[in-house]
């Protein structure tokens, strides 16, 4: 499942009264010949790929699975899951693999597997229709549409006599009251659409206060769960956007109460057991409210996330529990995630031997025949190990209650203590579990989510001041700009077996475009701010509509299908649009180009009313909000150790500042800047600098006076 909005009071259909018509007399099916081997076998993706030996005749999405669905009128369904999922292998086994089950999905309907990751236009359709029938949405996402794409039907996991049931109920439907589901199909394809509305545009905003931005808090902080961490509910996601605009909020209003929410979070996500406690790395979510017992799937877009988490809030709050999360985590990409282009690998399964969580937990008798009896006594208070499980089936998962100092104080050992006996434990007990059968690795690479990757390199360095992490960070963009971007700028989605493929979608560009961004203003390379802006001019291109004044999912070359989406709202990855608002924000500041900062400011306008009144669902947009209200610094380093002092200032958290520099004058702010022999620092708002300084301290003292008031004006030097 997963972390969305109730879109039930958006739009409501009585499809279920509908069918509740024909569910009575419906007939136990024989089990009919069956396909042995389907075309799934010459699929790209491992998980479609991982569908190859089902029963059921599935198709990939594309012409001929529509054409036989018109040729043959038959009702498609859409199955739709990803290769890390728990529930959507659950499903496999106890439905697709089900002779008797695919023997109605062949002989009634025209199946399609899609996987999400690949194919984000098709989830986006398919997870609304869910949404608005029944308020809610996850996978695996089962839909089921008319020959043309349109569904009247949709949900998530269905146990096989239920999905069995169901299908045949819909048969007979299609067979007997095809208008009906027709009406139903037609109206829920219009709520779809409806879901792109931005509202009404005469209220659109046109300047950001900071007073109004402050009082964004007021609608959030109701949401917060204050003891654990995170949002109220039965589930805990990381949602790092979430957490990095709180950040900011900190950063912009000396909010202490923000601040110890964010710290709590981050606390109780790196003591849970959605944090690997051994090998370093978050899973996907919590099943429960405290961070403890996760679906052990890890993906690749949680953790690029969380390691720039922890890394900017580490340059606020320089924890030595933060730095290890930051370490062992990139560890774990390095090691589990990583191929040898310099690319990243998609996800880590939660499954193994058709068990979750089995590579990662212990019984406590498994403990016993590995460790010495003072090193169990350890692990068991530190991890909190229970003699017959603190999870299910007699396992553990390790979990902390603590930082490692303040157990450490508690037990009466000195911090250097505990860490050489952990050490020591973890390695024995790695040195095991590296023997167990390992989860699949989804090894497709996604060009947004290895731009994620390179965002958490660059921030990693920045905290921590490793240069092989800036080295992998620019290894990455290597590997993207050399397998993923065509001589037009295009951008390919996915990339695996030497073959880049699918046309990519908005958030494929504009979290490239980032990347790019970010990896100019750490290394003041002009290559990476010029690809930035050739990939976000074919975006503009391609993508914009004019009408909305907003991007488009899916770009002009794409096969539309019944609706052509906006992504609008930020969720586990903030939404390709706000991204693209602060991009065009950042490009037009430094390019000073006004038709970028035009763009974003009425994108920004349009936003406003929708974010500040739910600002957990537009977290990335209320960051770019703050930006705005409080005024953004343009920092300008010029001189032969520019990027050594560009370094020193960025090791300070300024995430309201643009970088630019280097030894040439090769920006407009840069012009007249340089001077022979010296180099110097210029902080500056909307064009206008401050006197030059020398040392990267007084940079940062000239921005912290300037942002806390102490000083309301700026002593014009240009």
């Amino acid at each position: 499942m997963d972390f969305r909005r109730d879109l039930k009071n958006q739009f409501t259909i009585s499809f279920f009264i509908l069918l509740s018509c024909f569910f009575i007399g419906c007939k136990e099916e024989s089990e009919e010949e069956v396909v042995k081997e389907n075309r799934l076998a010459e699929a790209s993706s491992p998980y479609l790929r991982g569908h190859a030996d089902n029963p059921v005749d599935w198709y990939e999405w594309g012409p001929e699975a529509m054409e036989k669905a018109k040729t043959e009128d038959k009702p498609i369904i859409i199955s739709v899951g990803y290769a890390s999922c728990h529930w959507c292998h659950v499903m496999e086994r106890e439905s697709f693999m089900d002779s008797s089950v695919a023997a109605v999905m062949n002989r009634e309907f025209v199946s399609i597997k899609i996987d999400r990751e690949e194919r984000p236009d098709i989830d986006k359709i398919y997870m609304n229709a869910a949404q608005l029938l029944t308020g809610s949405g996850g996978w695996p996402l089962n839909a089921v549409a008319l020959p043309n794409g349109k569904p009247f039907f949709a949900g998530t996991y269905f146990p096989p006599e239920e999905w069995k049931n169901i299908l045949n109920q819909i048969a007979k439907a299609y067979k007997e009251d095809r208008e009906s589901l027709i009406e139903t199909a037609n109206a829920l394809t219009e709520g779809i659409k409806s879901t792109n509305s931005l509202g009404d545009l005469s209220t659109q905003k046109e300047e950001f206060s900071k007073a109004e931005y402050i009082t964004v808090m007021d609608a959030w902080e109701p949401k917060f769960d204050r003891e654990k961490g995170g949002y109220l509910g039965e589930q805990k996601f990381p949602l790092p956007v979430s957490w990095e605009a709180l950040l900011q909020h900190y950063y912009l209003t000396e909010d202490v109460e923000v601040l110890e929410m964010v710290k709590t979070t981050l606390n109780n996500m790196a003591r849970g057991g959605i944090y690997d406690q051994l090998g370093g790395g978050f899973s996907r979510y919590t099943t429960d409210p405290e961070w403890l017992v996760p679906h052990f799937e890890k993906m690749l877009y949680d953790n690029a996330q969380l390691i720039s988490l922890y890394s900017k809030a580490y340059k606020v709050v320089p924890s030595q529990e933060y730095k290890a999360v930051i370490e062992e985590s990139l560890k774990f990409v390095e090691g589990e995630l990583s191929n040898n282009e310099g690319g990243f690998y998609s996800s880590l399964n939660a499954d193994t031997e058709e068990e979750e969580g089995k590579y990662y937990v212990w019984t406590l008798e498994e403990l016993r025949t590995i460790l010495n009896a003072s090193e169990l006594e350890l692990v068991t208070r530190y991890y909190n190990i229970e003699p017959y499980g603190n999870w299910e089936k007699g396992k553990n998962i390790f979990f902390r209650k603590s930082s490692p100092e303040e157990f450490s104080n508690a037990e009466g050992m000195s911090n250097t203590e505990l860490k050489v006996s952990l050490e020591d434990i973890r390695e024995k007990l790695l040195k095991v579990r590296q023997k167990r059968i390992k989860p699949t690795v989804d090894d497709k690479s996604l060009t947004s989510w290895n731009a994620l990757m390179i965002d958490a390199y660059l921030d990693a360095y920045l905290a921590l001041g490793n240069p092989e992490f800036l080295e992998s960070a620019v290894k990455g963009a290597d590997f993207l700009n050399e397998k993923m971007i065509n001589p037009d700028n295009s951008v390919w989605r996915t990339y695996k077996d030497g073959e880049s493929r699918i046309n990519g979608f908005l958030d494929d560009y504009a979290l490239l475009s980032r990347a790019y961004l970010n990896l100019y203003q750490v290394t003041f390379d002009i290559n990476w701010l010029r690809k930035a802006e050739s990939i976000t001019r074919y975006a503009i291109e391609n993508f914009w509509d004019e009408e909305s004044g907003m991007f488009y999912y899916t770009s002009g070359d794409h096969n539309h299908l019944v609706a052509r989406k906006m992504e609008l709202d930020d969720n586990v990855i903030p939404s390709s649009n706000s991204v693209m608002a602060k991009n065009l924000f950042t490009l037009g500041t430094l390019l000073e180009k006004e038709e970028y900062l035009a763009m974003s400011e009425d994108m920004l306008g349009q936003m406003y009313g929708k974010a500040t009144q739910e600002p957990s669902f537009y977290a990335n947009w209320i960051k770019l909000i703050g930006t705005k209200a409080f005024g953004a610094y343009e920092i300008a380093i010029v001189g032969n150790d520019a990027l050594q002092k560009n370094f020193h200032v960025q090791k300070e958290y300024l995430p309201t500042s643009i970088f630019m520099g280097g030894e040439k004058e090769n920006l407009p702010l840069l012009k007249s800047k340089l001077v022979v022999g010296e180099t110097l620092i210029y902080v500056c708002q909307n064009k206008t600098c401050k006197y030059p300084v020398s040392l990267p301290e007084e940079a940062i003292n000239i921005i912290e006076n300037y942002r806390t008031g102490r000083e309301e004006t700026f002593n014009i030097w240009n």
